[in-house]
This record gives structure tokens, sequence and C-alpha cells, in this order.
């Protein structure tokens, strides 16, 4: 499965931009078929970073949910910056 099939988009409320600025998280919507270690590997590719861990959530309404914490090393907030939601 290529990267941008994995994630779709990265999601921003006001609950996603505190956990960027509280607990170096990033939201993604991906795709129903993609496990952990592929939406791991896509990040890492397609935005430089190192993820620490990821966490899925499929909603009611039946998308994907992607919450990836980055190492300490990276900043979400400016991976976030970066793809202009914060």
């Amino acid at each position: 499965m290529d990267n941008n099939e994995i994630i779709s988009y990265p999601l921003m409320t006001e609950s996603a931009s505190l956990m960027v600025e509280k607990d170096n998280k990033l939201i993604f919507i991906v795709s129903l078929k993609a496990g952990k270690a592929d939406i791991k590997k896509a990040v890492e590719e397609l935005y430089e970073v190192k993820v620490s861990k990821v966490n899925l959530q499929i909603t009611n309404q039946g998308v994907k949910k992607a919450y990836v914490k980055l190492t300490e090393e990276f900043k979400a907030s400016d991976v976030a910056i970066k793809l202009g939601i914060l």
C-alpha cells in the first residue's frame, strides 16, 4: 500500500490541538486496511520524523483514526505547522 493511500489527511480539532501541545501526538484519518506498522512507516517517511507509538480507533462513522506519538527529539507542533494545521 502506498503511503498516500494509507494516510488520508491530518485531523485538527480543539482536542487534537491540545494533544499536539501537551502529549506530542498527531491525529490522522487513515485507511481502514492499514495496520499500526503501516501507519508508523508512512508517517516516518512522509514527515521525516520518528514515531514512538501508534494507537488506532474506528469511529461510529466507520472512519479509522490514528493517534501517532512522536519521539521526544521531534515536536508534533513543528510537524503541524509544516502541514498548515496549527
